[in-house]
């Protein structure tokens, strides 16, 4: 079956549904049975995490490079000066994560609002 197989109002939403939940919650059921049995400083752990991690920056670093909606407008300058300042507010503020946020978005509503 594929997303066009059928004309009904409701199968796209019922293919989006079982399409999304079997290609995540597969492998986050893998992870619970799997990880509860494994030390946290495993090789296959780290390398878990690392990945993890990497996909992470790739999507952020996406969003600032090509961003899409509202966030198209803004200039590339902006947006790679308040990734880097919200960085900087968390590390120095002791690695809070809160506190990067919260500087990244507001450096950038800052920059929107005197219309750089």
């Amino acid at each position: 079956m594929t997303y066009f197989s059928s004309d009904l109002w409701w199968w796209p939403f019922l293919f989006i549904l079982l399409a999304g939940w079997l290609a995540t919650d597969f492998w986050r059921f893998l992870g619970v049975a799997l990880g509860g049995r494994m030390e946290e400083g495993s090789d296959l752990l780290v390398l878990v995490r690392a990945v993890a991690t990497a996909l992470v920056a790739a999507v952020i670093g996406n969003l600032i490079v090509f961003p899409g909606g509202a966030l198209a407008v803004t200039p590339l300058a902006l947006r790679i000066g308040a990734a880097a300042l919200g960085f900087a507010a968390y590390l120095g503020s002791g690695r809070r994560m809160i506190v990067g946020i919260v500087t990244a978005e507001a450096i950038l509503c800052l920059g929107l609002w005197l219309g750089f």
